[in-house]
């Protein structure tokens, strides 16, 4: 009875599905978080009759021949690109990235990550971290006397002190691409890692190459689509329900055969 086992495949598949979107709505509120869609091919078919081969009663052509599909398996989950809306905060150190680029970080093991989290803090030592503690690269230090700090669009950024109207330029935020971004590893605390598949990472200063700029004072929000996860979320309840209906009908076949006498 090969439905009970096409059909458990099934049941999978959507219980991933679910537990991707479950995911997506957790991350509603996670800045700069990108929406993931799990994407499913059907497995290997047993060839029962290929399709163009010969009748061996008469000679003649079969036109479709008879596969038998054994179920669906997962093919991945992909990160949907899209640009978040920017939400006004005021902070000074916050900054939104309007494009497809993102912020280098150095992570306590040396290793580079990246992130379009643009909700920046500053140490006790005036370096500019993101919320976990990671420096942003290249380093900017803020100098202690500094009354304020302000962020332009190409990423410079300008201290201002007390006895100088002028600002002085303190240091240069860097904007970094990818050929695939969707290839990128995700690490988890809105930190991505670089891999094969993303291909090397293309640094340039904001304003360049198609990477965007910055906006200080705002935050890229969670792309997540509340009405379409709950669409996406109704219709993967009712494919499991289905595919729990195939199972329980199968059951139910195998044992009218049990009971034949």
């Amino acid at each position: 009875m090969r439905a009970l086992k096409i059909a458990a495949t099934g049941m999978l598949a959507q219980q991933m599905r679910v537990e991707t979107i479950s995911n997506n709505l957790a991350n509603m509120s996670t800045t700069g978080y990108n929406a993931r869609r799990a994407e499913f091919a059907d497995l290997h078919y047993q060839q029962m009759t290929r399709p163009g081969s010969i009748n061996a009663s008469d000679g003649t052509v079969v036109p479709t021949g008879v596969q038998l599909g054994l179920g669906v398996r997962p093919a991945a989950v992909s990160m949907q690109l899209a640009q978040g809306s920017l939400a006004a905060t005021g902070g000074d150190l916050d900054v939104a990235i309007e494009g497809k680029g993102f912020l280098e970080v150095t992570l306590p093991s040396g290793l580079t990550a990246y992130t379009r989290d643009g909700g920046l803090k500053r140490t006790g030592e005036g370096v500019i971290v993101t919320s976990d503690g990671y420096p942003v690269a290249p380093e900017i230090v803020i100098p202690d006397d500094a009354r304020s700090i302000s962020i332009n669009g190409d990423g410079e950024v300008y201290a201002y002190f007390t006895d100088t109207p002028e600002g002085q330029l303190i240091g240069q935020f860097n904007l970094t691409g990818f050929t695939n971004a969707k290839g990128l590893e995700a690490l988890g605390s809105n930190l991505f890692a670089e891999t094969e598949a993303s291909g090397p990472p293309i640094t340039t200063t904001p304003g360049l190459d198609g990477l965007g700029t910055l906006r200080q004072g705002f935050l890229e929000e969670s792309s997540v689509d509340a009405v379409r996860e709950i669409t996406e979320l109704i219709a993967a309840q009712r494919g499991y329900e289905m595919n729990s209906k195939v199972i329980s009908a199968a059951d139910q076949m195998m044992g009218a055969m049990t009971q034949i006498r």
